[in-house]
Formats: C-alpha cells, sequence, structure tokens
C-alpha cells in the first residue's frame, strides 16, 4: 500500500506494526530545509542517487529522514567538499555495496564465499581510497597554489617596508633584494 498524504498535511507511514509512524516530507519541505532546489533532488534521483521513500496519490514524492540526511551528505560532498555528481554516485554505490556485503559475510558460512565478498570489499575500499586520494591531492595542489601567492604578497609587502614599490619580477620565484638594493633578513644571502 502507497502512503499517502493529505494537500498541506505531512504524511505518516508506519515503520513496523510497533513503531510509531515516521513524518514523510514533500520536496518542497525537503528543498528548503536544505537549500536545494526541488529540481536538483529530482536531478540527483535521475542520476540515481536518491530514491524517495514514497509517493502521495498525487503522485508527490516523499522523502524520509534517512533520504533527507543522504541528501545533507550528497550536498556536503558537492559544496563543502568538492566532489563530482559522479564520484558522489560511487562513493554512495561503495557504500551501499558494503552494508549488503556485511550482511551476505554474516549469513555464510562457506569460506570461499566469505573470500569473495571479502574481495569485492577490498577492491571497493581500493576505489574509494583512489577517489578521496584525488580529491586530497587536489587540495594540496590548490593549498600549494595559495600559499606561493600568499608568500608573493609578503615578499611585496617586505619590499615596501624596505623602500622598494612592491613590484617583483615575474619570473615565479621571489626577489632575494629588495627595491631598494637591501637583502631581506628572511632570505638566504
Amino acid at each position: 500500500m502507497t502512503p499517502t498524504a493529505q494537500p498541506g498535511q505531512p504524511a505518516l507511514v508506519p515503520t513496523t506494526e510497533n513503531e510509531i509512524p515516521k513524518r514523510l516530507l514533500r520536496i518542497q519541505e525537503v528543498a528548503s530545509e536544505l537549500g536545494l532546489t526541488p529540481r536538483s533532488i529530482r536531478y540527483y534521483e535521475e542520476l540515481g542517487l536518491l530514491s524517495p521513500a514514497a509517493r502521495s496519490e498525487g503522485a508527490y514524492r516523499l522523502y524520509d529522514i534517512s533520504d533527507v540526511e543522504r541528501l545533507r551528505f550528497i550536498k556536503q560532498l558537492r559544496d563543502d567538499a568538492g566532489f563530482s555528481l559522479s564520484e558522489i554516485g560511487q562513493l554512495l554505490e561503495d557504500e551501499a555495496a558494503r552494508a549488503r556485503t556485511r550482511q551476505a559475510f554474516h549469513e555464510s558460512a562457506d569460506p570461499a564465499e566469505r573470500r569473495l565478498l571479502i574481495t569485492d570489499s577490498l577492491r571497493r575500499a581500493d576505489r574509494q581510497v583512489a577517489i578521496l586520494r584525488s580529491k586530497v591531492d587536489r587540495l594540496e595542489e590548490m593549498a600549494g597554489a595559495a600559499e606561493v601567492r600568499r608568500e608573493r604578497l609578503r615578499a611585496r609587502l617586505a619590499d615596501i617596508d624596505a623602500g622598494g614599490t612592491g613590484e617583483l619580477p615575474e619570473t615565479g620565484g621571489l626577489p632575494a633584494v629588495g627595491g631598494n638594493g637591501t637583502r631581506r633578513p628572511s632570505e638566504p644571502a
């Protein structure tokens, strides 16, 4: 049976016979809570990053708390960590596979099957490490470039403080001598 909601009312769906029903949110409510657009959420669904928990009688998408948390995680990976949607999809799929593999591992007593499960998990972990290391490498490159810019600005400031103009040659390196011909104390002779 498809959970339904009255117009303007959140849907309530029992998770099991003995549990209190959980609240389902419509797409606009989720979008507002997370700072996303409904179009972005629908796009994530098209890419397979998310599936709504249910549909209302009017075919409105309805999301539960796990969907909201998954969207929050996707948004953080995209906005805060700069992952592409493709990388996010791969990370999410690897996590889902890890959960399935863990269950299959505990249900199996066959060493050969367990070995295959572990081998598959190891392959996925290697892929996750590669994705994350690639991101770290790109961030380190960006940080290195920012550090070079910072040092160049410090050199300009030191040149001005030493009586120079703050103009530095565009050689990529920092000059060893200030604009007035004096060596800066922080630089080697």
